[in-house]
């Protein structure tokens, strides 16, 4: 059953089922990565000790 929904899935893109395998490690290696990046921003952030604001204030602030 998954061996016929990845050859789906590649006859779908028109692309044979290696190309359809590599395409989806390199999305998920990219989805990893960028989830990494995230957590380490956020730990930096929270680090900082700054704090986040509601954006009407930054609006009221602007005049906008």
């Amino acid at each position: 059953q998954e061996k016929n929904l990845a050859n789906s899935y590649a006859s779908l893109h028109s692309i044979s089922l290696g190309e359809a395998f590599k395409q989806a490690l390199f999305e998920k290696i990219e989805d990893e990565y960028d989830l990494f990046v995230y957590d380490e921003a956020y730990r930096e952030y929270e680090n900082s000790g700054k704090k986040s604001r509601p954006i009407e204030d930054l609006w009221q602030e602007l005049g906008l």
